[in-house]
């Protein structure tokens, strides 16, 4: 079964690591050389009856919204992986939160482009069909949700969810600003001091008789992932017949190894990406180019 190799390996992995021991990759993967062949791959994707979409910062990306790697990592003075902590939270919970209200800012600002539209036209067409899709993002905007993707696994949480920290309430929240006391601020300009907003007046449960402060129901760097929702996406990649990795660089765990396991078991994978990553190998296709481009022409009506 996929989710007994993926409790092994994922046991301890933590979110940002980009290492971690591929010895059981390397006794069940036979690797092959990936094609590029998009009318061989039109007729798989129309005999599939269920397919999982694994999607990354890539897709994101094409709609305008920063990835946490590479160029522009950056809040302020302060990189995107020394922020986004549970540390950074406990010391100082007003700066995560203005880093937070800022990236809140951007999601807002921004829409679904033309792969995420792709997914969700083709999710709604195989549901009628009696197929079906699942989406198994990394990505925390929701901008899959917009453009209309019903099913949708957020393996590291929303930036439209908020979690309180003393009761665990969990609440979608698409009010900008979450609360008043972060009204203008969350610049990424270092000229511009950090707003050091008091604690009470950060954003608070709304639960009768609790009060707690909120976070973002994100997935910080260091922490580990929802061991129920794992479960959820073991159980979707052990019954799909077809996977696709679309924007994703493949070296964040235990993601990185979703599309590999399935693929060991025989199963078709196609990788959507800007170049190779270091699992392309595995993979039986592999499509390079903006996702925008490529995700439509490979779920176009067949």
């Amino acid at each position: 079964m996929f989710h007994r190799g993926l409790i092994a390996t994922t046991l301890g992995v933590r979110l940002g690591c980009s290492h971690v021991s591929r010895r059981a990759l390397a006794l069940t993967t036979t690797t092959t050389s990936a094609k590029s062949d998009m009318k061989e791959f039109l007729e798989v994707v129309s005999k599939a009856k269920h397919i999982a979409v694994i999607t990354g910062a890539g897709v994101s990306a094409e709609s305008g919204v920063p990835t946490f790697k590479g160029d522009g990592g950056q809040w302020k003075t302060w990189q995107y992986q020394d922020i986004a902590t549970p540390e950074a939270f406990s010391r100082n919970p007003s700066r995560v939160w203005e880093f937070y209200h800022h990236r809140r800012h951007l999601v807002l600002t921004q829409k679904p482009n033309a792969a995420h539209l792709a997914l969700a036209e083709c999710e709604k067409r195989m549901r009628k069909q009696g197929r079906s899709m699942v989406i198994i993002t990394q990505n925390i905007d929701d901008l899959h949700r917009e453009a209309g993707s019903k099913h949708v696994l957020n393996i590291h949480g929303s930036v439209m969810e908020t979690r309180c920290v003393s009761c665990g309430d969990i609440a979608v929240n698409h009010q900008h600003p979450v609360c008043a006391s972060l009204e203008g601020t969350g610049s990424p300009d270092p000229e511009i001091p950090e707003a050091q907003i008091p604690v009470d007046q950060l954003p608070r449960c709304e639960q009768s008789d609790c009060r707690g402060l909120l976070r973002p129901n994100v997935v910080f760097f260091g922490e580990t992932l929802d061991s129920h929702l794992l479960t959820k996406v073991e159980k979707e990649l052990d019954i799909c017949d077809l996977c696709l990795v679309v924007g994703t660089s493949s070296i964040v765990y235990p993601a990185a190894m979703f599309g590999p396991q399935v693929a060991s078991r025989g199963v078709p994978v196609a990788e959507f990406n800007m170049a190779t990553t270091p699992k392309t190998e595995y993979f039986t296709y592999h499509f390079q180019g903006p996702c925008g481009s490529t995700v439509p022409l490979a779920l176009a009506r067949h």
